[in-house]
């Protein structure tokens, strides 16, 4: 067995098991979640989740971003305030990104 063929082998291993903990972590929360009660204060909380979520994601785009990332950031905080969606906002901060990056190259821009 050549040492790209266990190296190949490794990474597939490696992704099998990523993917056994990423169900294993998403049927476990609806497992979980079927033993509480959804009161007014869990469903606030569940709501507030994808909030934090999407903002853990694109904080360290404003950091460490290009101009791209950026303006993905701004489209997506705007739209976000504006519908009070996160889904939505996601989509539209994607779309400027990559409306960006592929435009700015053509105005001699970066």
């Amino acid at each position: 067995m050549s040492i790209a063929t266990t190296s190949s082998l490794g990474v597939l291993l490696i992704i099998l098991i990523m993917a056994i903990v990423t169900l294993a972590t998403r049927w476990g929360g609806v497992f979980i979640m079927a033993f509480v009660p959804i009161s007014r204060r869990v469903q606030q909380f569940i709501r507030g989740m994808s909030g934090s979520v999407l903002i853990a994601l694109l904080a360290p785009l404003a950091a460490q971003g290009d101009n791209g990332a950026r303006l993905a950031l701004l489209v997506t905080a705007g739209t976000a305030l504006l519908l009070k969606k996160p889904l939505p906002a996601i989509t539209a901060g994607i779309l400027a990104a990559a409306l960006f990056r592929q435009l700015a190259p053509l105005a001699g821009g970066a």
